[in-house]
């Protein structure tokens, strides 16, 4: 998942034609189409950085990619944009961008394509990647807004960001937990560190074999943990939330306390103000007392 250091152009999208529109796996997202992407997206792409998420029908894992990367751009309020492709319908487009699987995505900067990364990944780690795409664009001087630069990254967390883009999860999650013995009080380390331990307890996990061994065993605290993790990491926010609340209902004593100290962990990975999280926490309040 690491970006080049320079967005050279590798493809020329000038000669594709009309095609029909593609359906998308979300409908706020534009449709990328052979008879639009040169037009529109590569010349939104001089003034806002662009993101070409390819998916298809046929992948569940590659739609969820889809959806997640929606989610990071409404956050992130306008400053990119997302175009979905959808590569058994525009197969044209999906040639030319070399796209061997799906999911793949690519950033186009400044009319330059560069490729993002071709599997599905855990929503911290997508978001590590748009950030960088965001951050080479502002050193190209697309999508600069004019407001005064953020204050400089502290050394620890700059630390761990390289050490996520490199896969060392342990180095990161050291490197987060200096940050917050020096600044406890430091939200983006909070975060950071919780999104890290996240990767690394789903870090070689089978999502099939786990959720079919949860679903089996129900009265196993350990495998509904591991199957919430699995399910947060993918976007399934009210799944995970909804299964560690029926442990903490279900549950006495150990098993249950477990089961409460894991989902008040995963709660700290979702938006404050998202209305699933609000829910869940009332629920859990519910069941505790």
């Amino acid at each position: 998942m690491t970006l080049p250091p320079n967005f050279g152009r590798a493809i020329d999208l000038s000669g594709l034609g009309k095609a029909p529109a593609a359906v998308s796996t979300n409908a706020a997202v534009a449709q990328v189409t052979a008879g639009n992407i040169a037009s529109e997206f590569l010349t939104l792409s001089r003034t806002k950085p662009v993101v070409v998420a390819c998916w298809s029908p046929r992948s569940q894992e590659s739609m969820a990619v889809v959806d997640v990367l929606a989610k990071l751009a409404a956050m992130d309020e306008e400053r990119w944009v997302l175009g979905s492709l959808n590569v058994d319908i525009e197969p044209e487009v999906a040639q030319a961008l070399q796209v061997r699987t799906v999911p793949y995505a690519i950033a186009l900067v400044n009319e330059q394509i560069v490729p993002l990364f071709e599997q599905s990944y855990p929503e911290a780690q997508i978001r590590m990647v748009i950030d960088k795409v965001l951050s080479l664009a502002f050193e190209q001087g697309i999508g600069g807004t004019g407001e005064p630069a953020e204050a400089p990254m502290e050394p620890e967390e700059e630390e761990a960001l390289n050490a996520l883009e490199a896969g060392e999860f342990l180095v990161a999650e050291a490197a987060y937990k200096k940050l917050l013995s020096r600044k406890p009080q430091d939200t983006f380390a909070k975060l950071g560190l919780a999104q890290t331990q996240l990767l690394i307890r789903t870090a070689g996990l089978d999502a099939d074999v786990i959720t079919a061994a949860a679903d089996a065993d129900p009265q196993n605290v350990e495998l509904q943990m591991k199957c919430a993790d699995l399910e947060i990491s993918r976007g399934d926010v009210e799944l995970a939330f909804a299964r560690l609340l029926k442990c903490v209902r279900g549950f006495k004593g150990p098993e249950q306390t477990l089961a409460k100290n894991h989902l008040i962990e995963i709660f700290s990975l979702v938006d404050p103000s998202d209305p699933r999280l609000v829910k869940a926490r009332s629920a859990l309040a519910s069941a505790l007392y």
